[in-house]
């Protein structure tokens, strides 16, 4: 089975919860455990919130956008923004670093992606923005 979806909506941050949502329904055509799609949408969710958080900076006018796509056993959600991007990539994904210390950020937003999903691609440039792929094989009610 192959299917495809995008959606894009604003960088405001109750619509984290709107992304979870489309992730998880989305995914439920795949027939995961209850457990896979909750590690999808953890997943989906911190993305979310470092695109509305980080790349952003709060700026509730931006877009973020959504990818996914289902190939056979494999699911892959890309979050892109186009936002401030990465000054520094593996800093970034060590545990505890956060570059907005004074939001109380617990610095953990890469490592529970990297916990929950099998894969996790980060590209960012300064001033263009980031690009988080992210993967996981679900194999019938698993």
């Amino acid at each position: 089975m192959y299917n495809e979806m995008e959606i894009r909506f604003l960088s405001l941050s109750g619509n984290e919860g709107f992304a979870r949502a489309v992730a998880s329904a989305f995914a439920s055509q795949m027939n995961p455990s209850i457990e896979a799609l909750s590690d999808i949408r953890t997943a989906v969710s911190e993305a979310v919130t470092n695109a509305i958080i980080h790349g952003y900076e709060q700026r509730d006018d931006r877009l973020v956008c959504m990818q996914m796509t289902i190939d056979n056993d494999l699911l892959t959600v890309t979050v892109r923004d186009d936002g401030c991007g990465i000054d520094d990539i593996e800093l970034a994904r060590k545990p505890f670093y956060t570059s907005k210390p004074e939001l109380e950020r617990s610095g953990m937003g890469f490592s529970v992606m990297e916990a929950f999903m099998d894969t996790v691609s980060i590209v960012s440039e300064p001033h263009k923005g980031t690009t988080i792929t992210m993967q996981k094989r679900i194999r019938h009610g698993t």
